[in-house]
């Protein structure tokens, strides 16, 4: 669970950090001071408290291009002003938040975002599952099934798929994370997914399109995650 803060007051950004830690202590608390810092971010968020009223790019703005991008982040927006409350159903706001509201509030809304989070995971299926990077100018959306895999080249996150290379400014870890239990990490450049090795010994990994370095302290960790990932493939074929 990754859960952005967005607000050019950093004050506002940290005392709402305290309140998600204290509701939900196991996520990750990133925090933003402007749209741009925001849409800058190469990883994908699961729930988002935005400000509107902010410079440069507002929160408005920066809601309306992570919906161009098909990004599906729960967006709260934490505002003073009510006026803009019929433009964020535009941009599939979840909840509007007007300050000043009671911790009591926030909490409400912040446990019933994580309630629908929780449902829309536990009923997504794997060919529906993407990431959204920013490369270049562009945004790519990527399904994480086409990710062969991927690797840290010239201080970039490069992800190889069936259709091309895709490469932007990250950290591997970020995207292992969001990948899920499908992937494994045998050396810390490389993130490979199971589905598509053919061959692999202590020291190299063969997939499609590709081969990636095997280190040596990771060999027997990867074996059984392996050996996992195909059990749970053939209980799945077996229920069909």
């Amino acid at each position: 669970m990754i859960i952005g803060i967005c607000d050019d007051e950093k004050y506002i950004c940290e005392m709402l950090e305290r309140h998600v830690n204290i509701i939900c202590p196991e996520a990750e608390v990133l925090l933003f001071s402007d749209g741009k810092s925001l849409l800058s971010y190469a990883g994908n968020l699961d729930i988002l408290f935005l400000d509107i009223q902010m410079e440069g790019i507002d929160g408005m703005e920066a809601a309306r291009e992570l919906r161009r991008t098909e990004n599906g982040v729960t967006i709260i927006f934490v505002t003073a002003l009510e006026e803009y409350v019929y433009q964020a159903f535009d941009v599939e706001a979840f909840h509007y938040l007007v300050k000043p509201f009671t911790w009591e509030k926030f909490s409400q809304v912040l446990k019933a975002a994580l309630k629908r989070h929780t449902k829309e995971v536990s009923g997504m299926k794997e060919t529906e599952r993407s990431i959204v990077v920013k490369s270049g100018s562009s945004h790519v959306k990527i399904p994480i099934e086409n990710i062969i895999f991927a690797e840290v080249f010239n201080r970039k996150v490069v992800i190889h798929t069936r259709e091309g290379d895709v490469e932007y400014y990250g950290k591997l870890a970020d995207l292992e994370r969001m990948a899920g239990e499908d992937f494994f990490r045998p050396h810390r450049a490389y993130l490979v997914n199971f589905k598509y090795i053919f061959k692999y010994d202590a020291r190299t990994i063969y997939l499609e399109g590709g081969e990636v370095l095997m280190a040596k302290q990771k060999y027997p960790e990867f074996v059984k995650q392996y050996l996992q990932y195909n059990r749970r493939k053939a209980a799945g074929h077996g229920n069909k």
